[in-house]
């Protein structure tokens, strides 16, 4: 766009490649058929280099028009789709490193993703080295064979959120690639390419889709970086259908008022769970007090529905369950980044580093759309009825 627009007016029009489309129509396709063998070939050499037309395992109009919104969001390069979050970082993986090569992974990732690692990386003579979450201390864990450091701003669970800016540094100093997943944020609230980052990573499953019903994953570079994720990604056969690229692209247009409303509803949530008796903790990077806070509010420009609590050492992890059944709003699920609300028991006992921070039983719950006053009142009542029959016993 000519003119320096906000992102959500951006957004609003990011992704429609044609004039007349407010909605870029649903294109399927798999075979792509050519006038002549002249004009297929010059196509199959022009792909190299190019977006264009040529198999349907290569793009339709619908997925490039995905991957055209999502380097708007990110203000990055070029974007590839993935059938999901995980596909999207194991590609990434998979795409920088080989055999030989050495990994930083930050110890607050994803647990599937931290798998991947002692299950497969190792398989194929990569190794790894788990950082403290915060990022603290991380140039001095590299190796001369180390080719990326891999981080989540915040980290899963506990939020932790690194100084990207240090890392990258590190990273440029020891010619690393610094890859980020940012589905916590979804390229909204937070940019880790304009903070020195070659690569982001989000699972559009959450907040970019928006409504649980899309499984997604997405992957923005810069120009340094895209190459080297574009042929894996064809050596692989990594593609994602139109339909679900339809239906992620329509999430997007709402997601700045979507992502508002999650943080006003969490922020609210949140300030009186801290009131509670019952509550250690309520940790979320965008609460004044927590250890994240600072970076937070330099780095981002907002917050999301999530937060994780910590129960008072007075209540054990069945406490915590009978708490969870108690309540009427909240579904027990795995997911987020939808408009409902959603709880589970959460545990740190798989991290590869020592927290010497005592830990009670802890829930993760994603504030959704609904009232507020209506969350409130069924924690409340949750809480009350937690509390009686623990005493009780």
């Amino acid at each position: 766009m000519k003119k320096p627009y906000q992102s959500a007016t951006r957004l609003l029009r990011a992704g429609r490649p044609h004039q007349g489309w407010v909605n870029t129509p649903v294109t399927r396709a798999s075979t792509y058929v050519f006038d002549s063998v002249a004009a297929w070939r010059d196509t199959r050499t022009r792909r190299e280099q190019e977006r264009l037309p040529s198999y349907g395992a290569r793009g339709t109009d619908s997925t490039h028009a995905l991957e055209d919104a999502l380097v708007e969001l990110e203000q990055g390069h070029r974007a590839a789709l993935y059938p999901t979050g995980q596909a999207a970082i194991a590609m990434v993986l998979l795409a920088f490193l080989r055999s030989g090569d050495h990994v930083l992974v930050t110890d607050a990732v994803y647990e599937p993703v931290r798998r991947f690692c002692v299950e497969h990386l190792s398989r194929l003579g990569i190794e790894y080295t788990f950082y403290r979450p915060d990022g603290v201390g991380v140039e001095a864990l590299i190796r001369p064979n180390t080719r990326m450091i891999y981080a989540e701003a915040p980290g899963s669970l506990t939020y932790d959120m690194p100084d990207l800016c240090d890392l990258s540094t590190a990273a440029k100093k020891h010619d690393c690639w610094l890859a980020v997943d940012n589905t916590w944020a979804s390229g909204l609230i937070y940019k880790p390419l304009t903070l020195g980052a070659d690569i982001s990573v989000m699972a559009a499953t959450k907040y970019l889709g928006g409504h649980a019903d899309v499984m997604m994953g997405a992957v923005v570079t810069n120009a340094r970086a895209w190459r080297a994720l574009e042929r894996a990604n064809i050596d692989f056969g990594q593609t994602v259908g139109a339909d679900d690229a339809f239906l992620v692209l329509r999430g997007m247009r709402s997601l700045p008022l979507r992502m508002a409303q999650h943080a006003a509803n969490a922020a609210r949530v949140a300030t009186w769970l801290q009131g509670r008796p019952e509550i250690t903790r309520v940790l979320c990077p965008a609460l004044p007090g927590d250890p994240s806070h600072a970076i937070w509010r330099r780095d981002c420009t907002g917050a999301n529905g999530l937060l994780t609590l910590e129960l008072d050492g007075a209540y054990t992890a069945a406490d915590a369950d009978r708490l969870i059944d108690s309540l009427e709003l909240f579904g027990i699920g795995a997911s987020w980044g939808g408009f409902e609300s959603l709880v589970i028991p959460v545990r740190l006992d798989t991290r590869a580093l020592p927290d010497a921070t005592p830990r009670g039983a802890m829930l993760r719950l994603h504030i959704g759309l609904e009232d507020p006053i209506d969350l409130i009142g069924d924690l409340e009542q949750g809480l009350s009825a937690m509390t009686k029959i623990s005493r009780s016993l």
